[in-house]
């Protein structure tokens, strides 16, 4: 896996985002996917997606994202980065979710009432690590 030098693409019917290798922060606007308008933010700082003006994804430091889908029941991805990660996600208010990291599950989590969770990863340069979020 790499970067995504063209900051967000579609591959495979899912997304691909992000660039943390950047030294100052890049966007773009109006990326057209399954009829929805995305914009992503990036750089070795963070990387933010949205979807129709409306939170979707952030990382603290800056990530790469490959296969991502959301459903309304699921978020599926892997990411990499240089170090460990704070990911913030968008999911439906006030439900309770299960984590799987790596195919080991972290427990389950409840979303807050603007429905965001957060979840930390350890990451290391050249390694990826497979998230599924699932709603219980």
């Amino acid at each position: 896996m790499a970067v995504v030098s063209e900051l967000i693409k579609e591959e495979n019917g899912a997304l691909c985002f992000g660039n943390y290798e950047l030294d100052s922060k890049t966007k773009l606007d109006g990326f057209d996917f399954k009829g929805d308008k995305y914009k992503v933010k990036t750089f070795n700082e963070i990387t933010k997606l949205e979807k129709n003006g409306s939170f979707v994804y952030e990382s603290v430091p800056g990530t790469a994202v490959h296969g991502f889908v959301a459903t309304d029941d699921s978020v599926e991805f892997v990411v990499e980065g240089i170090e460990d990660s704070q990911i913030t996600l968008e999911m439906e208010s006030g439900q309770e979710y299960v984590a799987i990291i790596n195919g080991n599950e972290t427990g389950s989590v409840k979303t807050n009432l603007g429905g965001k969770m957060s979840l930390s990863v350890e990451l290391n340069p050249g390694e990826s690590s497979s998230i599924k979020i699932s709603k219980v």
